[in-house]
Order: C-alpha cells, then sequence, then structure tokens
C-alpha cells in the first residue's frame, strides 16, 4: 500500500469520484429532467446542494485511508474535494 501512497493519486481520486457519485446520483433519482426544464435562477441552489452530496465518498474515502495510515492519499483526497466545496459556496450564493 505504501507504493500507492502519493499526493498525485489522491487528488485524481478525490476529482474523479464526486464527479462520478454525482451523475450516478443525478441518473437514479432522475434528476436530469429536472435540471433541464428549470431555469438558471432555480438551478443554482439545485447545484450547491448536489455539490454538496457529491463530496460524501470523499469523506468515506478520507477515513479509510487513514485508519490504513496512507496519509498523502487521504491528503490528496482532501485536496481534491475542495473545488467541489467552493464551487457550492458560489451556486449558493448566486
Amino acid at each position: 500500500m505504501r507504493q500507492l501512497d502519493k499526493y498525485w493519486i489522491g487528488i485524481t481520486l478525490g476529482l474523479l469520484l464526486p464527479a462520478i457519485f454525482g451523475c450516478v446520483y443525478l441518473d437514479h433519482y432522475d434528476l436530469w429532467k429536472s435540471l433541464s426544464l428549470f431555469e438558471v435562477d432555480y438551478i443554482a441552489p439545485l447545484l450547491s446542494k448536489l455539490l454538496l452530496v457529491s463530496v460524501f465518498p470523499n469523506l468515506a474515502l478520507i477515513f479509510v485511508f487513514y485508519t490504513t495510515n496512507t496519509w498523502n492519499l487521504s491528503k490528496g483526497v482532501l485536496i481534491g474535494a475542495f473545488p467541489y466545496m467552493i464551487a457550492a459556496i458560489i451556486f449558493s450564493s448566486l
């Protein structure tokens, strides 16, 4: 496991996992149609909440990496989650 303990692997996982989870979440609850029907004023709060929900798998992954003592991976996943949280803050202020 020490060979995989690199920042760039964690950052890649941290950026890809929320995007995949968000798409699966939208597909599972059939929200693609809702997003296309709303106007821009109503999409921003919905996207803000969706971005916050999509970060939850990263939190679970951080916990798993902390328990396995792969600190660089967990830090990378946390760094990869920041763009989603910043985007959620920006969308909530619109």
